[in-house]
């Protein structure tokens, strides 16, 4: 069996442990065929010679495969294409011409596997092996997901046994299927127990590192700081393809990167690599910001500390933050990530119409979280994001994401990495599996002004904030009218009429919000916000959440 070449001397460190893995249970004589999937767009840190800034394609042929004598690649586009060894593939009886290779998956994959046998065979009766390289790209496109018809049925039937067939095992073939996401190549193919399937993650900040330096001598006027390694740690969580377009651009302006740069390009190249599925969210505020709720905030402060002095085992993976609408939640998760200085990433729209399509957009996800080290995620609306067991009439998509979801919220090998935070005023809708220890700890209650006092304090700090100033405490004529249950998103209401009455009918702001309350109505019914106020309370892991009037 031939082997795989690792590195150059002295550039162990360079290639990232997916292709050490890869060589591993190759030279092992464990697998001989490999599903690569993720990151597998970006670029990647060649250690040859001059190492240099290449694509994965770079990396297998010119290091990985280095030592093989045919190397051969498919896709739809281009067919089937000699890369290295064309004198050895035309001695076989069976060759054609570039031009003449087929490009049709049936009959690109029946060549294929005409051309592995030939070789197998002759080795077998005592000739040269002669060892092969094979490269699937865009594996999802040649086999998607979805339902299987004869010809894809046929074509997958025979790339399995690339893996499987014992003549083709005892020869010296390698053959790689590279997909974006895991989930989008068809499971025969994905979940095929005789290949290893390996992860492309972003590249980590030490990654980044090792490839700034070798982009260093070209883009002196960027990269000519001595804090580079500060840069790499910065921008952790892009994708090389990325900080490297951007050092481009910015040696083109002969402009080096600030620190406000580096945050805004981070921002920008994370939202623009998950194509709209997060967006990612850097606050300025704190909790002194939040008004009241001192219990809740004593308790996430205290989880920062362990947080910041790396005493994980008492962390929690995540938060529940469950009550009425407009109490705040988001606004909350917010001044959260702004105390603990880490960025939110929060969760959009990832579900798709596509087979497979919302699995890929989940595994993108999880890729991003993954390599940006400490961060909480945040999705909101938990009880229609989440998905259920019960799968309903979505061909399994909800069963698969609420398992997609679980499995990652629960891993412990993000256990002071990640913090997951949900957000529902209906949390009895959210699967219980969701609520359990491992997955989400701290379930918190956010629940409206207990009294009249607390609500005018929430009208008084919203008409704070756009310049009007109210007295410390309410006067007679306003403490009547102030409404019951009020939530913060109520007063932020209240305090915008206000302020236009101040501006559009010059009285004083005391004046403006007695006219504000003198005809005011509840936004939400007061039966559905004490549905949820109780539906929050119930679910509060800690009794001091709670307002002691709401107890």
């Amino acid at each position: 069996m031939s082997t795989l070449e690792a590195a150059l001397p002295g550039t162990e460190g360079a290639l990232p442990a997916w292709a050490l893995e890869l060589t591993a249970l190759y030279e092992a004589d464990s697998v001989s065929q490999f599903l690569i999937y993720g990151n597998v767009e970006d670029r990647f840190l060649l250690p040859t010679a001059a190492p240099r800034i290449g694509s994965l394609q770079e990396l297998l042929f010119e290091v990985l495969l280095s030592r093989f004598d045919v190397v051969l690649s498919y896709d739809l586009g281009n067919g089937i294409r000699i890369e290295r060894g064309g004198a050895i593939f035309a001695k076989w009886p069976s060759a054609k011409t570039e031009s003449e290779l087929p490009k049709n998956p049936r009959e690109a994959v029946e060549f294929l596997t005409h051309f592995f046998r030939y070789c197998a065979n002759l080795a077998r009766v005592g000739q040269a092996a002669i060892q092969i390289a094979c490269l699937i790209r865009d594996i999802e496109l040649i086999a998607p997901a979805g339902p299987l018809d004869h010809e894809l049925a046929a074509l997958i039937t025979l790339i399995r046994n690339w893996s499987s067939e014992p003549l083709l095992v005892a020869h010296p073939l390698a053959t790689f299927l590279i997909a974006r996401n895991l989930n989008d190549a068809h499971p025969m193919l994905a979940r095929n127990p005789r290949s290893a399937q390996l992860e492309v993650p972003v590249p980590s900040a030490g990654h980044l590192d090792s490839a700034l330096a070798v982009l260093a001598p070209h883009y002196p006027a960027v990269l000519s700081r001595p804090d580079r390694s500060s840069v790499a740690a910065a921008l952790s969580g892009s994708t090389l393809c990325s900080v490297e377009r951007a050092i481009k651009l910015r040696e083109h302006q002969k402009q080096p990167f600030s620190t406000d740069d580096l945050v805004e390009l981070k921002k920008r190249n994370i939202e623009s690599e998950c194509r709209g599925l997060i967006e990612f969210v850097e606050s300025g505020n704190t909790l002194n910001n939040v008004q009241g709720c001192e219990a809740v905030k004593q308790w996430l402060r205290q989880d920062i500390a362990l947080w910041r002095s790396g005493d994980v085992a008492a962390l929690p993976k995540g938060y529940l933050l469950c009550g009425p609408v407009g109490t705040g939640k988001s606004y909350l998760v917010e001044c959260l990530a702004g105390e603990a200085g880490v960025p939110i990433v929060k969760l959009k729209n990832f579900r798709d119409r596509w087979v497979g399509s919302t699995e890929g957009n989940l595994e993108q996800i999880f890729r991003l979280v993954r390599a940006l080290g400490r961060c909480y995620v945040f999705i909101d609306e938990a009880d229609q994001s989440l998905g259920r067991r019960d799968t309903g009439n979505d061909s399994g998509v909800s069963g698969r994401i609420y398992s997609m979801l679980a499995e990652e919220m629960g891993s412990s090998r993000t256990r002071g990495s990640v913090i997951w935070i949900l957000a529902s005023s209906r949390p009895d809708l959210i699967e219980v599996d969701f609520k359990r220890p491992g997955r989400v700890d701290v379930k918190i209650p956010l629940l409206p002004a207990a009294n009249r006092e607390q609500a005018y304090t929430l009208i008084r700090s919203a008409c704070q904030s756009r310049g009007l100033s109210l007295p410390p405490a309410s006067g007679e004529s306003i403490r009547d009218r102030l409404p019951r249950l009020l939530t913060p998103g109520a007063a932020e209401n209240i305090a915008v009429k206000t302020f236009r009455f101040v501006k559009t009918a010059s009285l004083s702001p005391e004046q403006a919000l007695s006219r504000v309350l003198e005809g005011y109505q509840a936004p939400v019914p007061e039966s559905v916000l004490q549905q949820q106020i109780d539906l929050a309370m119930a679910e509060s892991s800690d009794p001091s959440f709670i307002a002691p009037e709401f107890q």
